[in-house]
């Protein structure tokens, strides 16, 4: 398992960028890295494969206001400039082909998403069995210890019992 270390103490922590409006309104927008070491090692593995990179860098950017108003500005030209003749054959069967592949990357994201919650749950399953292990131990010595205390209870009632006889 790969552990994050925090910075270090001499290091200058990086202030927050604030995208401007370019960024904000048209750009996809980036997502955070994760820090759980398990999601860290899932995505590394992940980038390996150019084909996974790809389909993420599509994802992210067909899931974006950017490509709606790209969308927009093509369809708009598209009419606007008669590239072809209503019923717009072309244009229709552009926009169905994309719409093929467009789903196909969303359930390759879908697939994504779901691997990643799998890795979180095989981590919390892994941490809970820990936690029963820990659990029966700390049992286990409370048990101990309880018997230790009622022996010395009964030691120390029986010697004050021997004590009391004898005087």
């Amino acid at each position: 398992m790969t552990t994050v270390s925090p910075p270090h103490p001499t290091e200058p922590i990086a202030a927050p960028v604030r995208p401007g409006a370019l960024h904000r309104w048209v750009l996809p927008i980036k997502r955070p890295e994760p820090i759980n070491p398990e999601l860290l090692e899932h995505a590394q593995k992940r980038a390996v494969y150019e084909q996974n990179r790809i389909a993420d860098k599509i994802t992210g950017f067909s899931g974006s206001m950017a490509f709606v108003y790209l969308h927009v500005i093509w369809f708009s030209c598209w009419i606007g400039f008669g590239v072809e003749k209503y019923p717009f054959g072309l244009l229709t069967m552009i926009v169905s082909l994309e719409a093929i592949f467009l789903s196909t990357f969303v359930m390759i994201s879908q697939n994504r998403a779901d691997a990643r919650r799998q890795v979180i749950a095989d981590q919390q399953w892994r941490t809970v069995q820990e936690e029963d292990a820990q659990n029966k131990k700390l049992l286990e010595l409370s048990e101990q210890i309880l018997d230790l205390t009622k022996e010395v209870h009964a030691y120390a009632a029986a010697a004050s019992t021997t004590r009391d006889d004898s005087a």
